[in-house]
């Protein structure tokens, strides 16, 4: 099998940079918010589907980041040799 080739690092981390800060700024509201005596109880749930809603975003950017990656490295296929439309 081909290997794929590798997408940008840089251009990875571009395109989540700003889902991740609101991700860590809805981190920092729900900690804030948990009541005294409760922080955890009060944070860990929302906190803990934050950052699962942040790892599934990173893993579907990244994989469409590859497989755009991989298309870009197939050349652009031929016309077809004069063909002709079909008649209506």
């Amino acid at each position: 099998m081909e290997a794929i080739p590798e997408f940008c690092r840089e251009a990875f981390l571009d395109a989540m940079r700003e889902k991740m800060e609101a991700t860590f700024r809805q981190v920092a509201d729900a900690v804030n918010a948990a009541p005294a005596g409760y922080l955890i109880a009060g944070s860990e749930e929302k906190v803990r589907d934050l950052f699962a809603n942040l790892r599934h975003q990173a893993f579907e950017v990244s994989l469409q980041m590859r497989v755009n990656a991989a298309e870009a490295a197939f050349p652009p296929s031929e016309a077809p040799p004069n063909r002709q439309e079909p008649s209506q």
